[in-house]
């Protein structure tokens, strides 16, 4: 930098060497009470006034034996005669005061000079101050104009990134309520299967409800792990979303105190009382960041809470549609599950109402072969008579005398009858045997009828157990995890 002005080497600012002056003493212990403080490249400010008004004149002892104490001359005259004469000449006199006219002329003019280039230096330097403190006090101006543009970035995506922040919070509760709600369901699908393997006989069959039980049970199950993992993720993504909040928290708690900082010191006047000097602060650099690190850092940090915001936005998208389509699944296999109870309890129902019809035609047909059992047991007693009859007629004519023992139309007729009869009694015993058989067949037909009844009962009884317990099943809102 240039400054105006006269230079500390000009040539009025040294001492004179024609002057005829002696010099000076030296000064006695003065010392500054105040050291001026100089900007690197700058001389001293006071280097060239001179040390004339910073020096005492020794005065000599005013012990000379040629003057009384009193400082009256001497009364008695010098012995010598020669030293009454006169030292100096006329000439000499005048010249000695032209001498000194003209040194003290060269000393105003040169006072002058230095009067006139000090004002002029004052100015300029005061121009500069003010110009450097101008400089100073804009540059403040626009950092802290810089602050607040990060400032304000910083405040708005802090926002934003809570703002996300708490609807993945929300997200993740919501999974964590879905997967406790889909708890129930599961536990009741394992309470059907296990009840259902207490069914009996041909009933214990792989059927479609069974089918569709384990069905359910394997969709519930994975959708818990669903929303497991999901969660999971979340609460990952949400360590993310708090290491860039805090990142953000901090930069923006730095450019607070920077901005209160670089605004105090933009605040500050020549006249604060606050200013104080601090000897060799310029030298000490503790610098760690030049304008483009320091709004490299704040961008990386702005962007990194902005990827967060990202994964996190896809994160609550990827749960929502999780919700909803496993929601909307788990009540697809609930309905079909329902609606292979309810065909399976009918199938039941129909199968039982059969099975009592067929019962009840069973026992009407052992009552009926009963009775017939009773008819033909009462038939073959009554074929008994004749068939004494005849055959005591028979051996009665076999007592007849010599050739009274004649094979005559009584004797046929009596034979036939009782062939006949022998033969209608076996008849009847055969029948009443087939009835007898028939009725045991009935009354073990009647048996197994009245098990498969009990068999279709209990299964009967079973699934519509099963269907009670299955009538309260998580509402949509539950599923997808807001209550």
């Amino acid at each position: 930098m240039e400054f105006l002005g006269t230079t500390q080497v000009a040539s009025y600012c040294g001492r004179r060497k024609g002057c005829m002056f002696p010099d000076l003493a030296p000064t006695s212990t003065t010392k500054d009470t105040y050291q001026s403080y100089c900007l690197p490249g700058y001389r001293h400010l006071s280097s060239w006034r001179p040390s004339l008004l910073h020096k005492v004149v020794l005065v000599p002892d005013s012990s000379d034996k040629g003057f009384h104490s009193t400082g009256c001359p001497p009364t008695v005259l010098p012995a010598l005669r020669s030293s009454l004469h006169a030292r100096y000449s006329t000439r000499d006199w005048h010249h000695a005061n032209a001498v000194q006219l003209k040194s003290s002329e060269t000393s105003r003019y040169c006072a002058g000079r230095l009067n006139a280039d000090s004002m002029r230096l004052m100015q300029n330097k005061a121009q500069l101050t003010y110009l450097m403190q101008e400089d100073s006090r804009r540059n403040l101006g626009e950092r802290i104009t810089n602050i607040d543009f990060w400032r304000s970035e910083l405040t708005y995506e802090l926002e934003c990134l809570l703002k996300e922040t708490q609807a993945l919070e929300t997200a993740k509760q919501r999974l964590e309520r879905a997967a406790d709600a889909l708890q129930g369901p599961l536990k009741t699908a394992l309470e059907c299967l296990y009840h259902r393997e207490m069914r009996k006989g041909i009933d214990l069959v792989h059927d479609d409800v069974e089918k569709n039980l384990i069905k359910e049970v394997d969709a519930f199950k994975d959708c818990q792990e669903t929303f497991t993992k999901l969660a999971q993720k979340i609460n990952q993504q949400l360590g993310i979303n708090r290491d860039a909040q805090h990142a953000l928290e901090q930069d923006l708690s730095d450019k607070n105190a920077a901005c209160f900082i670089d605004e105090k010191c933009f605040n500050l006047k020549n006249k604060s009382n606050s200013i104080n000097f601090y000897h060799g602060v310029e030298k000490t650099d503790g610098t760690v960041s030049d304008p483009e690190t320091w709004a490299k850092f704040s961008e990386n940090n702005i962007s990194y809470s902005q990827q967060a915001r990202a994964n996190s936005a896809k994160l609550r998208e990827e749960a929502e549609v999780g919700l909803e389509s496993k929601s909307e699944e788990m009540w697809n296999h609930f309905i079909r599950t329902n609606l292979a109870f309810n065909n399976r309890i009918a199938e039941v129902a129909d199968a039982k109402n059969k099975l009592q019809a067929q019962l009840a035609k069973v026992l009407q047909e052992i009552f009926q072969t009963e009775d017939t059992i009773m008819l033909l047991e009462r038939a073959i007693k009554a074929k008994e008579y004749p068939l004494k009859v005849a055959q005591t007629c028979l051996e009665g004519r076999t007592r007849r005398p010599n050739i009274e023992l004649c094979r005559d139309a009584p004797q046929l007729q009596l034979i036939t009858e009782v062939y006949t009869l022998d033969d209608t009694l076996q008849t009847l015993k055969r029948r009443l045997q087939e009835a007898c058989d028939t009725l045991q067949t009935l009354i073990l037909n009647k048996s197994n009828l009245e098990h498969e009844i009990s068999v279709k009962v209990n299964s009967f009884f079973i699934d519509r157990k099963c269907m009670d317990m299955r009538k309260v099943f998580p509402s949509t809102p539950q599923l997808i995890g807001y209550a």
